[in-house]
Protein backbone atom coordinates (compact mmCIF):
# COMPACT_ATOMS: atom_id res chain seq x y z
CA UNK A 1 0.00 0.00 0.00
CA UNK A 2 1.67 3.24 -1.27
CA UNK A 3 0.39 6.98 -0.82
CA UNK A 4 2.12 9.89 -2.10
CA UNK A 5 6.07 9.69 -0.50
CA UNK A 6 7.27 7.37 2.45
CA UNK A 7 7.69 8.83 5.31
CA UNK A 8 10.72 9.11 4.88
CA UNK A 9 10.63 11.56 2.13
CA UNK A 10 7.58 12.94 3.55
CA UNK A 11 10.36 14.55 6.63
CA UNK A 12 13.55 14.09 5.21
CA UNK A 13 15.14 16.08 7.87
CA UNK A 14 13.83 13.85 11.19
CA UNK A 15 10.84 11.79 11.84
CA UNK A 16 8.95 13.98 13.70
CA UNK A 17 5.08 13.57 15.22
CA UNK A 18 2.58 14.49 12.87
CA UNK A 19 1.58 16.91 15.04
CA UNK A 20 4.66 19.00 15.81
CA UNK A 21 4.20 18.46 18.87
CA UNK A 22 6.94 17.25 21.59
CA UNK A 23 7.22 13.89 21.98
CA UNK A 24 5.69 12.38 25.21
CA UNK A 25 5.11 9.27 27.26
CA UNK A 26 3.42 8.04 30.12
CA UNK A 27 3.91 4.96 31.64
CA UNK A 28 0.30 3.42 31.85
CA UNK A 29 0.14 -0.14 33.79
CA UNK A 30 -2.91 -1.98 32.77
CA UNK A 31 -4.84 -3.57 35.51
CA UNK A 32 -6.53 -6.27 33.08
CA UNK A 33 -5.72 -10.11 33.32
CA UNK A 34 -2.34 -11.26 32.36
CA UNK A 35 -1.74 -11.83 28.77
CA UNK A 36 1.40 -13.79 27.89
CA UNK A 37 1.98 -11.76 24.56
CA UNK A 38 2.24 -8.57 26.35
CA UNK A 39 4.26 -6.73 28.93
CA UNK A 40 2.35 -5.05 31.81
CA UNK A 41 3.69 -1.76 31.51
CA UNK A 42 2.17 -0.05 27.87
CA UNK A 43 3.62 3.48 26.74
CA UNK A 44 1.09 5.82 25.53
CA UNK A 45 2.83 8.02 22.68
CA UNK A 46 2.78 10.38 19.73
CA UNK A 47 3.39 7.95 16.86
CA UNK A 48 6.12 9.10 14.19
CA UNK A 49 5.74 9.38 10.88
CA UNK A 50 7.56 6.13 10.64
CA UNK A 51 4.51 4.37 12.30
CA UNK A 52 2.15 5.14 9.63
CA UNK A 53 2.26 1.26 8.32
CA UNK A 54 2.05 -0.14 11.37
CA UNK A 55 -0.90 2.20 12.35
CA UNK A 56 -2.92 1.46 9.15
CA UNK A 57 -2.40 -2.61 9.89
CA UNK A 58 -3.66 -1.63 13.33
CA UNK A 59 -6.70 -0.34 11.84
CA UNK A 60 -7.38 -2.51 9.05
CA UNK A 61 -7.26 -5.45 11.44
CA UNK A 62 -9.34 -3.39 13.60
CA UNK A 63 -11.74 -3.00 11.36
CA UNK A 64 -12.20 -6.50 9.96
CA UNK A 65 -12.88 -7.53 13.24
CA UNK A 66 -15.64 -5.44 14.46
CA UNK A 67 -17.13 -3.89 11.21
CA UNK A 68 -18.62 -7.05 9.47
CA UNK A 69 -21.05 -5.21 7.84
CA UNK A 70 -18.35 -3.80 5.56
CA UNK A 71 -17.99 -4.96 2.07
CA UNK A 72 -13.91 -5.87 1.44
CA UNK A 73 -13.81 -3.13 -1.23
CA UNK A 74 -14.81 0.01 1.24
CA UNK A 75 -12.12 -1.17 3.30
CA UNK A 76 -9.70 -1.11 0.83
CA UNK A 77 -11.19 1.99 -0.19
CA UNK A 78 -10.72 3.07 3.24
CA UNK A 79 -7.40 2.15 4.23
CA UNK A 80 -6.27 4.37 1.45
CA UNK A 81 -7.73 7.63 3.01
CA UNK A 82 -6.67 6.36 6.27
CA UNK A 83 -2.62 6.10 4.96
CA UNK A 84 -3.19 9.13 2.56
CA UNK A 85 -5.36 11.69 4.55
CA UNK A 86 -6.88 10.68 7.84
CA UNK A 87 -4.01 10.70 10.17
CA UNK A 88 -2.72 13.73 8.87
CA UNK A 89 -5.68 15.22 9.99
CA UNK A 90 -5.77 14.22 13.61
CA UNK A 91 -3.78 14.94 16.61
CA UNK A 92 -2.10 11.28 17.14
CA UNK A 93 -1.95 8.42 20.14
CA UNK A 94 -0.81 5.53 20.48
CA UNK A 95 -0.26 2.84 23.12
CA UNK A 96 3.15 0.25 22.33
CA UNK A 97 4.16 -2.37 24.43
CA UNK A 98 7.91 -3.17 25.69
CA UNK A 99 8.26 -4.31 22.24
CA UNK A 100 7.20 -1.31 20.54
CA UNK A 101 4.39 -2.43 18.81
CA UNK A 102 1.28 -0.50 18.51
CA UNK A 103 -1.77 -1.91 20.30
CA UNK A 104 -3.98 0.70 19.57
CA UNK A 105 -4.40 4.26 18.75
CA UNK A 106 -6.54 6.99 19.18
CA UNK A 107 -7.18 10.35 16.82
CA UNK A 108 -8.44 13.70 17.47
CA UNK A 109 -9.30 16.93 15.85
CA UNK A 110 -11.77 19.68 17.22
CA UNK A 111 -12.88 18.33 20.26
CA UNK A 112 -13.83 15.27 18.31
CA UNK A 113 -12.07 11.71 18.45
CA UNK A 114 -12.00 11.02 15.01
CA UNK A 115 -10.42 7.28 15.65
CA UNK A 116 -10.23 5.04 18.24
CA UNK A 117 -8.76 1.29 17.29
CA UNK A 118 -7.53 -1.18 19.24
CA UNK A 119 -6.00 -4.27 17.38
CA UNK A 120 -8.16 -6.94 17.52
CA UNK A 121 -5.94 -9.55 19.99
CA UNK A 122 -5.47 -6.22 22.86
CA UNK A 123 -9.32 -5.55 22.65
CA UNK A 124 -10.89 -6.22 26.56
CA UNK A 125 -7.63 -5.03 28.40
CA UNK A 126 -8.08 -1.74 28.67
CA UNK A 127 -6.20 -0.19 25.32
CA UNK A 128 -9.27 1.69 24.40
CA UNK A 129 -10.26 2.25 27.59
CA UNK A 130 -6.35 4.45 28.11
CA UNK A 131 -6.75 5.81 24.60
CA UNK A 132 -10.37 7.29 24.73
CA UNK A 133 -9.52 8.59 28.98
CA UNK A 134 -6.15 10.58 26.99
CA UNK A 135 -8.51 12.20 24.61
CA UNK A 136 -10.94 13.29 27.05
CA UNK A 137 -8.98 14.63 29.69
CA UNK A 138 -5.73 15.71 27.43
CA UNK A 139 -6.81 16.28 24.39
CA UNK A 140 -10.15 17.81 25.45
CA UNK A 141 -12.30 15.79 23.58
CA UNK A 142 -15.95 15.58 23.56
CA UNK A 143 -17.49 14.18 20.80
CA UNK A 144 -17.63 11.31 18.11
CA UNK A 145 -19.26 9.21 15.99
CA UNK A 146 -19.79 5.43 15.69
CA UNK A 147 -21.16 3.14 13.18
CA UNK A 148 -24.86 2.32 14.18
CA UNK A 149 -24.03 -1.38 13.10
CA UNK A 150 -21.16 -1.45 15.56
CA UNK A 151 -23.00 -2.29 18.60
CA UNK A 152 -19.77 -3.03 20.65
CA UNK A 153 -18.30 0.02 20.23
CA UNK A 154 -21.50 1.97 20.63
CA UNK A 155 -22.47 -0.02 24.11
CA UNK A 156 -18.31 1.02 25.45
CA UNK A 157 -18.84 4.71 24.48
CA UNK A 158 -21.79 4.66 26.29
CA UNK A 159 -20.31 3.06 29.64
CA UNK A 160 -17.35 5.51 29.11
CA UNK A 161 -19.91 8.57 29.42
CA UNK A 162 -20.95 9.21 25.83
CA UNK A 163 -24.44 9.40 25.28
CA UNK A 164 -26.23 9.56 21.54
CA UNK A 165 -27.99 12.81 20.39
CA UNK A 166 -28.37 12.47 16.35
CA UNK A 167 -27.91 10.09 13.61
CA UNK A 168 -27.00 10.46 10.16
CA UNK A 169 -28.39 7.85 7.59
CA UNK A 170 -24.52 7.89 6.01
CA UNK A 171 -20.74 7.61 6.68
CA UNK A 172 -18.56 10.54 5.81
CA UNK A 173 -18.00 9.61 2.46
CA UNK A 174 -21.46 8.90 2.01
CA UNK A 175 -22.09 5.56 1.80
CA UNK A 176 -25.24 4.18 3.41
CA UNK A 177 -23.80 2.99 6.69
CA UNK A 178 -25.58 5.26 9.04
CA UNK A 179 -23.52 7.02 12.01
CA UNK A 180 -24.31 7.71 15.32
CA UNK A 181 -23.21 11.33 16.55
CA UNK A 182 -22.36 10.93 20.34
CA UNK A 183 -21.05 13.68 23.16
CA UNK A 184 -19.67 13.24 26.64
CA UNK A 185 -22.42 13.78 29.34
CA UNK A 186 -20.09 12.32 32.01
CA UNK A 187 -16.30 11.22 33.07
CA UNK A 188 -15.67 8.03 34.22
CA UNK A 189 -12.74 7.47 36.68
Amino acid sequence: MTCGPSPSERCPAEDTPPTGGVFFCIYVFLNGPEDHRMSPTVTLQTPHLSDYPELVRVWEASVRATHAFLPDGYIVLLREHVLCKYLDAVMLVCCKDSKRRILGFAGVANGRVDMLFVAPEYRGQGIGRRLLRHAVNELNAERLDVNEQNPQALGFYLHEGFEVYGRSETDGLGQPYPLLHMRLVRTTP
